[in-house]
């Protein structure tokens, strides 16, 4: 260990190595190695533009992390394993190749908001990525429900037969979902601060300025108060969570896949590029891919729950503790973007079979509530109408028949309403088109469903694209003039 963090006071030594092994964050720390050359110079530039560092100084310094930032995109940084952390490794390799220049790198700032910066870049850079990537699955939904209009399979609560719809309602469902959480992302990105410059917790006496690097980092502003803001890990808590719920919402269509591809359902096929096969019955074809997908719900919510019950209780400014956030905050992004585009892939590879979707509604009493509507619609009050079709519906049962094989006259000897036309009603594309309720299964409803997911896609990418990724915002920091304006 190169003891940069070390003095007498503390002991300059160094720790047990034992000690130092056990409580070091190094190895989680290197997925962040970029972030925080990018968010040193920044803070190298404000420190020239500032007269705090000489612009001389600045220079050799953000022009060697300009080097180390571009090793590191290329894989081929390799940094000293012996230091406490990923900040010290830096550091000592500056030393290494700059001198004792790189001693003034750590002026006016902390580890504790050098981290604070690290994992809300992380978060930018993974929270951006998932946007674009949920924002082209919810655009690739909605054109597969404009593609499916016509095709009709039940609806199910509680996972029995419910009502007819659409296959195409089905999939704005299951789009409207994914748009909802990935709002939850956004929400997440968006409320992100720049933290550098608060110091171990009470800022610094030196003429620093925060403004020009929350610019560097536009669109953020700096945060409010430097002791929240090192002990602050809300912004981690709003990443999980909405990592956790994107994934929670490709685990819904996962499992109507899962469903729907049984032979007890039968309402969807799969392909061979997506199924798997078993080990032992060779006639299985299994939905492992989308099976995975659910499981993979359990870890995003764990990463949820973890984060909560680490922060639960924590006193005001930065504990030791929250290193153990490296985990959750880092499995986050991998977990929902990974499953994002696994359901991307396979969905093309997912047929509807609107032949048994058919069969499915001829066979069961998927009508009846479209047929008590329609006895409401000849004035007949609801509870009346409730009543009269649940007597079809007996009649049904006990014949071992639909209620599309009930004739007529048996039909209004139950009520005198239950004539032809309110007869039509048990059609299930007449039942189906006549829902134009606002959000309903019917053709323009769909329609504007659809409409609204296009747009919605559009939006998340274009609120993406107003954050930028970390390539985005280095590009513009090591651009930035080291002279004052």
């Amino acid at each position: 260990m190169s003891g940069i963090a070390r003095t007498s006071a503390t002991g300059s030594g160094g720790m047990l190595p034992e000690l130092l092994a056990w409580s070091s964050s190094f190895a989680d720390d290197l997925a962040f190695v970029q972030e925080d050359l990018v968010g040193s110079a920044a803070h190298v530039t404000m420190l020239a533009r500032t007269g705090i560092v000489s612009r001389d100084d600045a220079r050799v310094l953000r022009d060697a992390l300009r080097v180390l930032f571009d090793e590191a995109r290329a894989g081929a940084l390799v940094l000293p394993s012996n230091e406490e952390d990923v900040h010290m490794a830096v550091e000592a390799e500056l030393g290494k190749r700059v001198g004792a220049v790189a001693g003034r790198l750590h002026t006016a700032r902390s580890r504790n908001d050098q981290v604070a910066l690290d994992l809300r870049l992380h978060v930018r850079d993974q929270g951006v990525a998932l946007l674009g990537e949920a924002a082209a699955l919810i655009a690739t939904l909605a054109d597969r429900a404009a593609e499916e209009k016509d095709v009709l399979l039940p609806a199910y609560t509680h996972r029995q037969r419910a009502q007819p719809v659409s296959a195409a309602f089905l999939v704005a469902a299951w789009g409207v979902g994914l748009a909802r959480a990935a709002e939850v992302v956004a929400f997440a990105v968006e409320r992100l601060e720049m933290p550098l410059g608060s110091g171990a917790c009470s800022g610094t006496s030196l003429p620093i300025d925060r403004a020009l690097v929350a610019r560097l980092f536009a669109p953020w502003v700096p945060t409010q108060n430097a002791l929240h803001t090192v002990g602050d890990r809300d912004f981690a808590l709003d990443w999980t969570w909405g990592a956790a719920r994107v994934v929670l919402a490709l685990g819904r269509i996962a499992s109507d896949v899962v469903d729907f591809s049984t032979s007890e359902f039968g309402l969807v096929r799969l392909d061979g590029a997506i199924a798997a096969g078993s080990s032992m019955m060779p006639q299985k074809k299994n939905p492992d891919v989308f099976e995975l997908v659910r499981g993979k719900s359990a870890r995003a919510t764990g990463n949820v729950i973890a984060l909560l019950t680490l922060m639960k209780g924590l006193a005001s400014g930065y504990n030791r503790d929250q290193q153990e956030d490296r985990g959750p905050l880092l499995e986050a992004g991998r977990l929902a973007r990974g499953c994002t585009e696994v359901v991307s892939l396979a969905l093309p590879h997912v047929e509807f079979d609107g032949e048994r979707g058919r069969r499915a509604l001829d066979e069961g009493f998927t009508q009846a509530t479209d047929l008590a509507e329609a006895l409401v619609r000849k004035g007949v009050p609801f509870r009346e109408a409730y009543k009269a079709v649940g007597a079809l519906v007996a009649e049904a049962v006990r014949e071992g028949v639909g209620l599309r094989a009930i004739a007529e006259a048996r039909a209004q000897a139950i009520h005198p309403d239950l004539d032809a036309q309110a007869l039509l009603a048990l059609d299930p594309a007449a039942a189906v088109a006549a829902k134009e309720s606002a959000g309903g299964t019917g053709p323009r409803s769909v329609g504007a469903q659809i409409t609204w997911l296009r747009e919605q896609a559009s939006e998340l990418s274009r609120r993406a694209s107003a954050q930028g990724s970390l390539e985005t915002v280095a590009r513009r920091v090591f651009a930035e003039p080291l002279e004052r304006p």
